[in-house]
């Protein structure tokens, strides 16, 4: 057998397979050997059917069959060998008068190969990463809303300011009825208001949808209907007040912190809300890091310069697709999957100039910490190492939850060698005014 390549350009190559008899025969002689021992072939006793019948009848698909494998396998060793970065796969170029009668045959692979490239972490302009504090109203929204979630319902005559209003939604054109329960803070309006504001249990209120909530997204949760009706639905809508309860906020006590944070975790209001501050500006810290990312990732594209093999890439997503595509879409294909591919090469750079690496180790304790948040969501703020240990375990023997989670932990060790080497300028907000600048 005898590889060679033609190199085109810097992106582009031709790889020759020449296949001899000698690199195939040995191997299709012995599974024709099998072939004729089991062969039940009518007037033959089984293993005595002639040699040339067994090979009239099964030599063309078996030769067909281990030329192709012959032919992968030293492909991928020749790639491997001589560590050449192809994107996609090679294409074979078509043979049309490729003569399978033949004892030698030649095959041609087009390459596209990775651009080489230098990155640059550094930006003329800092790169805005914030720093988001939990700040004394967010505390005490959540210990108000803590307080009422667990405090006792307390039935009323009649829809007040604090009320909880449960009932019925209903439009019969619609087909909409959905029973749910509210507070006023999400209606919008004074004069939507006005209309729960003195209604009893057993009243029906006419109501518009249009303008109703004030936020748009609830006409979907509160009427249970499609993302693309609830855009401008502007209806009657009638509202049967079943049920008028106020929330009577629960006492800050020890019984009331064992509750929440578990036994003995917390011990006073000041200690409570220290931990919501802490839990808070975890989950902030996760969002300004995953910020952080995206802003860094859209300038890498932005300003890290390399040519790909373009023509090769559009031949290439013609061929993978399970349904034949033109030209022209496989060109559009192309443009919504280039600025992917540019990051996925640039990922990569960083990645390996930077020796960044998931140990198996940290990959474990990362699932052990996974496991520990999950537990703490249903109360158990304290489990044991042993099952720690036993829960981790059968999520590493699933190969993607494992993948999901190596992508997690190489995402932090990429930010955290962009906060080292990027050019920052740290920012302090409140969560508030993060959602206001960076949101909209």
């Amino acid at each position: 057998m005898d590889i060679t390549r033609e190199q085109i350009d810097d992106l582009n190559a031709i790889v020759k397979v020449a296949i001899t008899k000698e690199d195939y025969s040995d191997r299709v002689d012995e599974i024709l050997t099998n072939y004729r021992k089991n062969a039940n072939i009518p007037g033959f006793r089984k293993g005595h059917v002639p040699m040339g019948l067994v090979k009239k009848q099964y030599g063309k698909a078996v030769l067909v069959d281990e030329v192709n494998k012959l032919l992968q396998d030293s492909l991928n060793k020749y790639l491997t060998e001589e560590k050449l970065d192809v994107l996609g796969n090679p294409l074979p170029k078509a043979q049309d008068d490729l003569d399978w009668n033949a004892e030698e045959f030649s095959f041609e692979f087009e390459l596209g190969l990775a651009p080489e490239f230098e990155v640059s972490l550094e930006t003329k302009k800092p790169i805005t990463h914030y720093n988001i504090i939990a700040d004394d109203k967010m505390i005490d929204e959540q210990i108000d809303r803590i307080a009422k979630q667990y405090g006792k319902l307390i039935s009323q005559d009649e829809v007040t300011e604090e009320s909880e209003i449960t009932g019925v939604f209903k439009n019969e054109e619609k087909e909409i009825e959905n029973r749910v329960t509210l507070e006023l803070d999400k209606i919008k309006g004074k004069r939507n208001k006005d209309k729960f504001l003195g209604s009893k249990p057993g009243d029906t209120l006419s109501l518009k949808t249009k303008n109703l909530f004030e936020d748009d997204h609830d006409l979907i949760q509160y009427l249970k209907i499609d993302h693309s009706e609830a855009h401008d639905l502007d209806i009657e809508i009638d509202f049967e007040i079943e049920e008028v309860n106020k929330r009577e906020a629960a006492e800050l006590n020890q019984e009331f912190f064992d509750k929440i944070f578990g036994e003995g975790q917390v011990s006073s209001e000041d200690e409570m809300r220290a931990k919501i501050k802490e839990d808070a500006e975890k989950q902030f810290k996760q969002q300004s890091d995953q910020k952080l990312l995206n802003v860094i990732t859209e300038q890498l594209i932005e300003n890290t310069k390399f040519d790909l093999p373009a023509a090769f890439l559009k031949k290439w997503i013609q061929t993978t697709g399970e349904e034949e595509m033109s030209d022209e879409q496989a060109s559009e294909e192309y443009e919504k999957s280039e600025k992917g591919l540019r990051y996925q090469l640039i990922e990569g750079k960083i990645i390996k100039d930077n020796e960044l690496q998931v140990q198996f180790d940290e990959l474990k304790d990362h699932a052990k910490q996974y496991v520990r948040m999950q537990m703490a969501q249903f109360g158990q703020t304290n489990p044991e190492e042993e099952v720690l240990e036993n829960i981790a375990g059968r999520i590493m023997s699933n190969q993607e939850e494992v993948k999901r989670l190596s992508e997690q932990l190489m995402n932090q060790k990429l930010i955290d060698l962009f906060k080292e080497k990027a050019n920052l300028k740290t920012k302090e907000v409140t969560y508030e005014d993060f959602v206001k600048e960076v949101y909209g």
